[in-house]
This record gives C-alpha cells, sequence and structure tokens, in this order.
C-alpha cells in the first residue's frame, strides 16, 4: 500500500475578543470523502484546513508552516502539535491505488500577511483563503477528522485561558 505524509495547521488569531481560524476553499477536489457531496450551483462552498504533502527531507512541522503560507498567504508559527489523523483513502486519479495517509496537525499563531494572498500557481489548489470566527468553523469543515482536530485545538486554547484567568 503506497504511503503519504502531510502536515497542515489550525491557525487562529483574536480580533474583538473573537478568535478565529484560517480556512481554505479548495478548487474543485480530485478526491473526497465518501460523505462529500458532488457540489452544484447554489450549493455551499466547502471549506478544510491548509495542508499538504511533507517534502522529502523536511520536518512535518516545517511542512504545516510552509503549507499555511501557501495556501493562505500567511505566516503563522507553532504552539503545538494537536495530532496525527492516520486514514486510507483510494486514489481517484491516476492508478487508483490505495493509500495510508498521516497528516500531523499543529496549532498555530497568526503572525503576518494578507489572508488569501496566493500566488497564481496556488490557484489551481486553492479558490480562496478566508478568517471563520472559531466558533462557526467545525460546521462549516467537510472533513470530519478535521472538525475534531478543530475542536481539540479549541479546548487547547479554552484550558490555556481558563487557566490564565483569576480565580
Amino acid at each position: 500500500m503506497a504511503r503519504e505524509i502531510s502536515a497542515g495547521g489550525v491557525v487562529l488569531r483574536k480580533i474583538s475578543e473573537v478568535w478565529q481560524v484560517a480556512l481554505i476553499e479548495p478548487q474543485q477536489e480530485t478526491r473526497k470523502p465518501a460523505s462529500a457531496k458532488t457540489p452544484r450551483k447554489g450549493r455551499r462552498a466547502v471549506f478544510a484546513l491548509p495542508k499538504g504533502l511533507v517534502d522529502p527531507g523536511e520536518k512535518p512541522q516545517a511542512a504545516a508552516i510552509r503549507e499555511v503560507r501557501e495556501e493562505t498567504g500567511i505566516v503563522a508559527e507553532p504552539v503545538t502539535k494537536l495530532s496525527d489523523n492516520k486514514y486510507v483513502y483510494v486514489r481517484t486519479w491516476g492508478d487508483g491505488k490505495r493509500v495510508f495517509k498521516i497528516v500531523s496537525f499543529y496549532l498555530m499563531r497568526y503572525v503576518s500577511g494578507e489572508i488569501d494572498n496566493l500566488t497564481s500557481d496556488m490557484r489551481i489548489e486553492v479558490k480562496r483563503a478566508l478568517w471563520v470566527p472559531l466558533a462557526d468553523a467545525a460546521k462549516q469543515l467537510v472533513y470530519s477528522n478535521e472538525r475534531t482536530v478543530l475542536c481539540q485545538a479549541q479546548d487547547y486554547i479554552e484550558k490555556l485561558w481558563s487557566s490564565a484567568r483569576p480565580t
């Protein structure tokens, strides 16, 4: 079975006391989860967390930083590793092989840059990138494993925030 290693980020920023997360709307996907329906006109946009393949010799954390920059246009720094998602999918393009995939997700803090400021090459993969209120983001993500990662990020910041508050 073929193997793929990817990495991605849950990038957060707080504006006017509201946590926001950077999401991407992929271009028409060449691979979809079984639960995803074929997009039609008038259908709600499909969103995902920024992620991509780890290059040979690259560390997953470095790949996550690079993928966030490439797919969103922003610079972010890692705070902590959230999880490794492991699953098997069947390539719907090319060879049709089963692939064992691991995606390492990192909680990241926004540092700089303008969301959706992408190169023309990246527009092949990403239709748009945008900030979404964290409280609304999970219901907009197409992949259930990414919804779980987003909940992990929410739990992390809630614990951090509650431990920093005076009692």
